[in-house]
């Protein structure tokens, strides 16, 4: 069975191994791990923004319709697969290789774009031509 992404939850009787697919156990990649997305969403006086790291705004989003939360998923995607992070994602694959990730945000509904970077991390540490 291929790695899942498990949303987790702070519901009464929710526990993560109930819900863990993979014999090597699941992960959690949010924020305040070494996996999590550096791009942050926040609230200013002039709407949305994307805060890259702590040190300062990217900006909004793209005018062409995307959400500020596929937008800060494509800028996760864009940084880790740089040439400069290759020796960050080939720790990332040995790592979380064939491991469920967990984060905090919610799943897609069927047929909808996953806008997470942890789904992001499963394609990649999963990658079938991966170095």
């Amino acid at each position: 069975m291929s790695p899942i992404r498990i949303q987790r939850q702070r519901t009464a009787g929710w526990r993560i191994e109930d819900h863990v697919t993979s014999p090597l156990g699941a992960v959690y990649v949010g924020r305040p791990t070494r996996f999590g997305n550096p791009a942050r969403l926040i609230r200013t006086d002039r709407g949305p923004r994307i805060q890259w790291g702590g040190t300062g705004t990217v900006g909004g989003w793209p005018a062409n319709g995307q959400s500020v939360h596929g937008y800060a998923t494509e800028l996760y995607r864009t940084w880790i697969t740089r040439p400069e992070q290759a020796d960050t994602l080939a720790l990332f694959r040995a790592l979380l290789h064939g491991r469920d990730l967990t984060c905090w945000c919610p799943l897609p509904a069927p047929g909808q774009p996953d806008h997470c970077h942890a789904a992001v991390l499963l394609q990649l540490v999963n990658e079938e031509n991966a170095s």
